[in-house]
This record gives structure tokens, C-alpha cells and sequence, in this order.
């Protein structure tokens, strides 16, 4: 009985041993994927061509730790377009210049954000998931790696499917400048 329960602490502390986590870095417009503060992965990223801010309607990228509440999109195609989070079950064509379109669309995958910090990304008036934040994928691909959403962590489309395969709902995400 003893053995069996060490095994059984054991294997609960090498699973939460693969915990992730993410730093993002406005200046570096980056993402870090990190598993015990090792670096895994480093993407692109772009994030709100407004600045930073949690202010509601200012379409800034708020800062401070955030978890990841919804993950949308499993094993949907890549470029899908998403609307209000629901698959349109259209792709969309890739703009890979550096021209800005009229849109700021939702592709191949979601990942919806929740502030943890009340008063900074969590409440009244500057809460991050009433706010809509996503780390998501991007039809202006051209654009990654300046500032040009509108709120949201815009990746590549393959960056942000291979990151979605690894992260889960309650992986921490770190936002700063």
C-alpha cells in the first residue's frame, strides 16, 4: 500500500513538473513559452497598436498576469475565421505584406484570457476577459512583430496552433513592456 502511494506522489509532482507558462514582451513584441523558467519556444507577436492599458474600450493590451480561461478552435484548419469566438468554418487569405486591412480578424486558434490583478486586468472597467483578450492567430501576418491589433496578442497562424498544443486552460500568461 506504502509503494503505491509514493508512486502516486510521484507521478503528480513529474506531472505538474510540465507546467507552462508564458511571458509576453511588449518591447520585444515576443512571446516566451517557458516550462519551469527553461525556455521552451520564443514566437512573434503583435500587440495593440494603441499601447498598453486596461481601460475598457481602449483597445490597449492590458498588462500583469492573466490565466488562460477558454482555448477555442481544436483541431479546426488553419486560417479559420472565427467571429464572436464561433467558427465560420471559412479560411481566410493570409495578407503577408505590411499593408493594414479594414479587419482585425480571429484565426485558427483562441486563447481567451482572464486578469488576475483586481483593479489592473481584473474588474469594473479594465477586466481583460469582459474586454475580449486573446492570444489568437492573425489574417496580417505582414504585420507580426510591431504593434498593430486592437487589444489582443496576435501570432502567426502555425505559431499559434503549435502554442495552443501546448498550453491548457489555467496556464499563467505574463503581459509586460
Amino acid at each position: 500500500m506504502h509503494k503505491f502511494i509514493i508512486i502516486l506522489l510521484f507521478s503528480a509532482v513529474n506531472i505538474s513538473a510540465m507546467t507552462y507558462k508564458i511571458d509576453i514582451d511588449i518591447s520585444q513584441q515576443r512571446l516566451y513559452l517557458k516550462q519551469n523558467d527553461d525556455l521552451i519556444k520564443s514566437y512573434p507577436i503583435s500587440s495593440s497598436k494603441y499601447g498598453e492599458g486596461s481601460t475598457e474600450n481602449s483597445n490597449m493590451t492590458p498588462l500583469g498576469l492573466h490565466v488562460i480561461k477558454e482555448k477555442i478552435g481544436t483541431n479546426v484548419p488553419i486560417n479559420t475565421l472565427f467571429i464572436s469566438r464561433i467558427n465560420t468554418k471559412r479560411t481566410v487569405n493570409i495578407e503577408n505584406s505590411r499593408n493594414k486591412t479594414k479587419d482585425d480578424h480571429i484565426t485558427s486558434r483562441i486563447l481567451w484570457l482572464d486578469g488576475l490583478e483586481e483593479g489592473k486586468n481584473k474588474g469594473k472597467g479594465v477586466d481583460s476577459y469582459s474586454r475580449y483578450i486573446y492570444i489568437h492567430g492573425t489574417h496580417e501576418e505582414g504585420l507580426i512583430g510591431e504593434k498593430a491589433s486592437h487589444g489582443c496578442i496576435r501570432m502567426l497562424n502555425n505559431d499559434v496552433i503549435d502554442l495552443y498544443n501546448y498550453v491548457n486552460i489555467g496556464t499563467e500568461v505574463y503581459i509586460s513592456v
